[in-house]
């Protein structure tokens, strides 16, 4: 996984771990739309893709390279150069603390609605 900013002492939540920077820089990295579709791509063709992403994504190459950057800086995905093109692929271990983070929460918001309305 791509490496985190040093951050001052001063921005740091008392609280704050290295696994809450770590889940957060992933949370990060997928969140904007066009992240999530390239994400969604990549799972869903579970294949290496190269210029197929700009194509199928519907934004301009450079907008489209700057996505790629930022997931793969987050190790979200890998790029290989396989010439002329780079293959990219996705790698869903990196996503494993945000999955886990997540998970932590379903049962906590389950629960919580389905109590009825005053109950304690």
């Amino acid at each position: 996984m791509a490496t985190q900013p040093i951050r001052s002492e001063e921005t740091k939540s008392p609280t704050e771990t290295p696994e809450d920077i770590a889940i957060a820089a992933l949370a990060k990295a997928l969140g904007h739309p066009a992240r999530i579709g390239i994400v969604s791509m990549l799972l869903a063709r579970q294949t290496c893709i190269g210029c197929d992403i700009v194509e199928e994504i519907g934004l301009a190459q450079s907008t489209t390279s700057e996505h790629l950057r930022i997931l793969k800086a987050a190790g979200i995905i890998t790029g290989e150069i396989e010439r002329p093109r780079v293959c990219y692929s996705l790698n869903p271990l990196v996503l494993e603390p945000l999955r886990q983070f997540l998970n932590t929460l379903v049962p906590a918001t389950t629960e919580k609605n389905t109590k009825p309305r005053g109950a304690n």
